[in-house]
């Protein structure tokens, strides 16, 4: 079987310029569709709606950025906030070298690799998108390109540097700290459907353990294209093996449902997760006699935190009166 993951190319060079602590993703990407899903060029203009904001995403004559693409602007996000928090001075445009770019995103290095950054700097200088904003009964329309410029340093005809100049509405989300932090493996993720999936549950879970969607807003959310057969069909792939950074993803009933893995790092962890099971485990650890059911409510059944055993154990070995258990709660707290 195929590991539903990318390998981790380059384990031993990661980080090996120290260039940036994290991933970033603006938060209003993350939000809406607005990259391709398609891995053929997507010449279609996307239109989204919502209280009254309208949003037109408009492709170049190459065709509309596409969520692999988006890679770039996350190794820029990652780069900026880094020296941001570091007290460093940042601008608009940065340069930097192909291959950092290529080892910090778990890209292949060769030639290939080179060619599709450059087409990949082609795609979001040529989207441009279109928002109005009705305000006090004035209405602003606004259209800007995903980058504002690009050039591209070659040497004895080798791609080696690129500098990009970046659009103010991105830049402006990494002087908002309008972003979120994002984990590596997302670039382990083979598929665009799997990207998104990931963004969605990183800007929805946030702090808590859980969110639940309907599939048909799924689908909406995340941009699919494809007929609601297919994509239920491919959810339910994604749930078998469960390998998505970070989260958990359940089907049932057409609803869908991200838990967290481990505790979100940024808060104190909660005493217990939901723990997630899937249909292997239920199948290898059933009892004879068991119903799937019952067998997957048996392995979602999860231990007091070693905390509370500890105090209960201490509280039961000692066997105080009411006013010393009291003063002994306390004390253990």
């Amino acid at each position: 079987m195929t590991d539903p993951l990318l390998p981790n190319r380059h384990s031993q060079d990661f980080f090996t310029c120290d260039v940036f602590d994290s991933f970033k993703d603006d938060i209003a990407s993350m939000e809406h569709p607005v990259f391709s899903l398609s891995k053929t060029p997507d010449h279609r203009m996307l239109l989204y709606e919502r209280d009254g904001v309208t949003i037109r995403v408009k492709p170049s004559y190459t065709g509309l950025a596409t969520i692999f693409d988006k890679d770039i602007l996350l190794y820029l996000a990652g780069s900026l906030m880094n020296a941001k928090n570091n007290g460093q001075t940042i601008s608009k445009t940065v340069r930097f070298t192909t291959y950092d770019y290529i080892v910090a995103t778990n890209k292949a290095l060769g030639g290939v690799q080179y060619k599709q950054l450059q087409e990949g700097l082609e795609r979001l200088n040529g989207t441009l998108i279109q928002t109005n904003v009705k305000t006090n009964g004035k209405e602003i329309t606004k259209e800007f390109g995903l980058i504002e410029s690009w050039e591209v340093i070659k040497e004895d005809g080798k791609l080696t540097s690129i500098e990009v100049t970046l659009s103010d509405w991105f830049y402006n989300s990494i002087l908002g700290d309008a972003v979120l932090t994002i984990d590596k493996d997302y670039f382990r993720l083979r598929k665009p459907t799997e990207r998104r999936l990931y963004e969605l549950a990183r800007k929805h879970c946030g702090s808590q353990a859980v969110w639940k969607i309907k599939l048909g807003n799924l689908k909406d959310k995340l941009g699919v294209t494809s007929q609601m057969k297919m994509f239920r069909f491919n959810i339910k792939k994604i749930t078998e093996t469960n390998h998505l950074p970070e989260y958990n993803i359940v089907l049932e009933d057409d609803v869908v449902m991200f838990t967290r893995k481990e505790p979100p790092k940024e808060i104190s962890p909660p005493e217990q997760l939901p723990k997630h099971v899937t249909k292997s485990e239920v199948a290898a650890n059933a009892r004879p006699g068991e119903t799937y059911q019952q067998a997957e409510e048996r392995l979602k059944q999860v231990k007091k935190p070693k905390a509370t055993e500890a105090k209960n154990k201490v509280l039961a070995a000692t066997k105080p009166s009411k006013k010393h258990l009291s003063e002994l709660r306390k004390a253990l707290k």
